[in-house]
């Protein structure tokens, strides 16, 4: 997953609209502080099935099996735990060949 361009990530929750927005700006700020450039969508669990990213970050109950979608799915429990995503994120970047 060694990128040389913007990395897509998807934030996803039920209807895509509320805890998915929520996720969105919390993961914005976690790329960020580790120098990620990434494009975050929000968008609901039914079309993101239809999507392609390279990050899938959401509730256990919308992330499992969504591995097609994306190479790398993030299950979160917090969506306000910016620190808890960071290290996520780095960890599963870091595995798949991406600095972070």
């Amino acid at each position: 997953m060694a990128l040389d361009r913007t990395l897509e990530v998807l934030a996803v929750c039920g209807v895509g609209m509320g805890s998915s927005l929520m996720l969105k700006m919390t993961a914005e700020d976690a790329l960020r502080g580790l120098g990620v450039d990434a494009r975050v969508e929000n968008t609901d669990l039914s079309t993101a099935r239809g999507m392609s990213a390279d990050v899938i970050v959401g509730p256990g109950m919308h992330t499992a099996g969504m591995e097609g979608p994306a190479p790398v799915v993030i299950t979160v429990s917090d969506f306000l735990d910016k620190d808890g995503l960071q290290e996520q994120l780095r960890e599963r970047l870091t595995e798949q060949g991406r600095p972070a």
